[in-house]
């Protein structure tokens, strides 16, 4: 019985980065000695076990062979005489293909170092094109290390690209789908995880409303990048450097989608884009099964995003329009978040990254404001049910009327 560190311990140990997720592989061990040494079985579909102690997981070296579509359509098989070989080989990447026992000697059958020094994403072997969760994967890997240097070899996207074309992707759940999306936003390059599922055709298949937005022109004046989804991959780009959260990023990617369905003829225009995109919005929205925090801020974000560019132009009764439709007396952080993907909006334009975005501050003060009218004045005045709503309103109007003569003066 030998245990190896395998996969992204090796990896990034490697690369010099910090290491956080450790997985361990078991060579010539039993299910049944693995239990009389007191680990815990967590695996359903194939052996996984947390130790006695530490609680890390363990997992027995397996085969595995394609036995149906999609993702989970694998059969595996455990057993003493699978070797370490054996084990790596069923992995994706070169670069994960890797193990090293406790005296860090390393095990590299697939030259996976190799491919690190060259700053190469490559496949194990041709049975890479049986996964089709390893498009999402790879694109993942490259938005992680693309400041390193990382490019995806030719043939690995090759692969891609029969994957993609061949309806595999299809086959993938939401949920994973999803678990490799995400994860990939919050990576420091995500406009690179759009940028390769583009170049190898998996975008089209996954999220033909993003795909859409390549080659549809917006006007030279306000988008120097003229492009929509180059300024979809900027904008998302700018939500990296400022250490926006998941809802925020997600946000930046589907703000636009509406321009996707503006007829040539009216091209570089692009009118009513907010309310035409939120049918697109909701649809990807649904497809994935966001997080609820994320499916509401992208819809907001779509519908008022020009709103937000408008800020200081809007009439006040817009303005309070806008701060009911976020709910920012129970939900300021929401707000917070439109914000902050307004400007990352803004400031994703070619030559534009370091612009300043007054609106921000005054749409904060505006919510400060609106926030700051006391109910209880009403209810000592008698106001009560509908009334009271709609005094209220009046009273927070009465103060943005303020606000705003005093901000724009």
């Amino acid at each position: 019985m030998q245990v190896y560190k395998v996969g992204g311990a090796v990896r990034d140990r490697l690369l010099g980065l910090p290491v956080t997720d450790v997985d361990r592989v078991v060579v010539g061990a039993t299910t049944e000695e693995m239990l009389a040494k007191g680990f815990r079985p967590v695996g359903a579909d194939f052996p996984v076990f947390l130790h006695p102690k530490t609680g890390e997981e363990y997992a027995l070296a397996r085969t595995e062979r394609k036995s149906g579509r999609g993702y989970g359509g694998f059969t595996f098989y455990a057993s003493p005489e699978v070797t370490l070989e054996e084990d790596l080989i069923r992995r994706d990447l070169t670069i994960n293909a890797m193990a090293e026992d406790d005296q860090l000697n390393l095990t590299d059958p697939y030259h996976g170092q190799r491919d690190l020094e060259a700053r190469i994403l490559r496949h194990v072997s041709p049975a890479f094109a049986e996964d089709p969760l390893r498009v999402l994967r790879v694109a993942r890997f490259a938005a992680r290390y693309a400041g390193l240097g990382f490019t995806v070899a030719d043939e690995t996207m090759g692969l891609m690209r029969q994957l993609s074309e061949s309806g595999e992707l299809q086959a993938l759940t939401a949920e994973r789908s999803w678990k490799e999306i995400s994860r990939a936003l919050m990576e420091d390059h995500p406009q690179v995880f759009i940028q390769v599922l583009r170049d190898c055709g998996a975008l089209k298949v996954l999220m033909p409303e993003v795909d859409a937005l390549f080659g549809v022109p917006q006007p030279e004046t306000h988008h120097p990048d003229i492009d929509t989804g180059l300024h979809t991959l900027s904008v998302l780009e700018q939500s990296s450097l400022h250490k926006q959260p998941l809802t925020v990023r997600w946000a930046c990617l589907l703000h636009d989608l509406g321009k996707g369905l503006t007829p040539e003829e009216e091209w570089p225009r692009h009118i009513a884009h907010e309310h035409t995109g939120l049918k697109l919005i909701k649809a990807v929205n649904e497809r994935f099964k966001a997080p609820k925090d994320c499916q509401e801020l992208a819809l907001l974000v779509g519908q008022y995003h020009t709103h937000g560019h408008r800020a200081l132009e809007l009439k006040a009764s817009t303005l309070l329009e806008l701060l009911q439709s976020f709910d920012v007396y129970r939900r300021p952080q929401r707000f917070e978040e439109f914000i902050a993907a307004c400007e990352m909006d803004a400031r994703g334009r070619k030559g534009l990254e370091q612009r300043s975005y007054p609106q921000a501050d005054y749409l904060r003060g505006a919510a400060k404001a609106a926030r700051e009218v006391a109910v209880q004045p009403l209810l000592e005045q008698g106001f009560k049910g509908p009334e009271l709503g709609e005094a209220l309103k009046r009273e927070r109007l009465k103060a943005l009327k303020a606000y705003k003569e005093a901000a724009t003066a």
